[in-house]
């Protein structure tokens, strides 16, 4: 959380918050700040996109200060841009406050860099719902899978099918800097195997690469 987010936070009089945002700051807001949960669980969407956006205008226009509270950067398939998209078309004033994403800081808290000279020289993020054969296969280009628990075998078999080598360092990240933060490491060919053994669950960040080597996790792996 930036400290100009902190400080548009505290000047709320609502707050649409998501599951994965920073949830321990709303302990700190007066008690007459509106908490309105829009949390969604994989597979799971109790509040569609549409009646998020329509509360964001609907508080807006009765003149209360909304804050729309994410995890990681709302640019970063967080959907904020259909959100801003949205307050624009009913004239509302917006101000986005660009966050850390996951795809980066999650990595990096299992000691996993998206970029690594001699590594990796460059990254792609993407969602495990999407196709992902079209990401570069070249050994030096770090992938980096959202929302991608349920479709690990697949991704992984993807990836092999486009090029990748299958003896490709990977790595599970769950629940980064949450009480279960975990890693969890193999290869694309072997990845979704140890993953279901571990039992691992969302939310989880994916890395596959040359950059896991550098991980604690793939080091403690290959002693």
């Amino acid at each position: 959380m930036t400290a100009r987010g902190r400080f548009l936070l505290a000047q709320a009089d609502v707050v649409v918050v998501d599951r994965l945002a920073p949830r321990g700051l709303l302990d700190d807001l007066a008690d007459d700040v509106e908490i309105v949960d829009v949390g969604k669980l994989p597979g799971h969407h109790p509040v569609p996109q549409d009646e998020i956006n329509a509360t964001l205008v609907r508080h807006a226009l009765a003149g209360r200060d909304v804050v729309r509270l994410k995890g990681g950067d709302p640019y970063v398939f967080g959907r904020g841009g259909e959100e801003l998209a949205t307050c624009r078309e009913h004239d509302i004033e917006v101000e986005v406050v660009p966050g850390v994403t996951s795809a980066i800081s999650v990595p990096a808290a299992v000691g996993i860099p998206i970029t690594h000279r001699g590594l990796s020289r460059g990254f792609t993020v993407v969602t495990g719902h999407e196709d992902i054969g079209s990401v570069p296969a070249a050994s030096d280009h770090t992938v980096v899978l959202l929302m991608g628990v349920s479709r690990l075998r697949a991704s992984a078999e993807a990836l092999v099918a486009s090029g990748r080598d299958p003896g490709t360092p990977v790595a599970v990240v769950e629940d980064g800097y949450g009480p279960r933060q975990r890693a969890t490491v193999g290869t694309l060919a072997t990845i979704a195997d140890v993953a279901a053994a571990a039992e691992v669950r969302a939310p989880a960040i994916t890395v596959v690469g040359d950059v896991v080597r550098l991980s604690p996790a793939w080091v403690a792996e290959q002693n």
